[in-house]
């Protein structure tokens, strides 16, 4: 009884480490791809699919990879796909590719953030709210200051009351 209970136990284990052992992904190729620096035009999407995938799993490892896969519609779908290209595109290749999934989920310009590539072709973030900024700062380089004055008034205060009553 010891045994069969013994070896389902051992065969458990091993189904399991097969599971786990199928489950992850295999970038070796994408590691030689990337390690070879072959040129950008030379690749094939789906070896720049894999290279974006590679990326993705180092930003994201684990079981974050595996949430933001199923956020962009799941394994195999064209949407995933397209977003594994598009970072491979970004990181590797280093090209201006318009959002991860033509503009993001939200679209560009949310929040006032709009992305650009300058003359310089320096890729850049341009707030609109740059001069609201300017203005907050100055609102609390002076609140920073009336709290510093607030609390010298106070010790002064608190030390004339300790001189009376002594």
């Amino acid at each position: 009884m010891k045994r069969i209970i013994l070896l389902s136990i051992l065969g458990i284990i091993l189904f399991s480490f097969l599971v786990v052992a199928q489950e992850e992904h295999d970038f070796t190729e994408a590691k030689q791809l990337i390690d070879s620096g072959i040129s950008c035009s030379e690749l094939t999407n789906e070896q720049l699919e894999d290279i974006g995938d590679y990326y993705m799993e180092q930003m994201h490892p684990g079981e974050a990879h595996e949430y933001m896969d199923e956020m962009m519609g799941g394994e195999g779908s064209e949407s995933l796909k397209q977003v594994h290209i598009n970072i491979a595109k970004r990181i590797y290749c280093n090209e201006n590719v318009n959002g991860m999934m033509n503009g993001g989920m939200m679209g560009w310009g949310m929040m006032g953030n709009y992305y650009y590539q300058n003359p310089q072709n320096n890729n850049s973030y341009q707030n609109t709210f740059i001069g609201f900024q300017i203005f907050f700062y100055i609102l609390i380089i002076l609140i920073i200051i009336i709290l510093v004055l607030v609390t010298l008034l106070l010790i002064n205060k608190l030390k004339k009351q300790k001189r009376r009553k002594q």
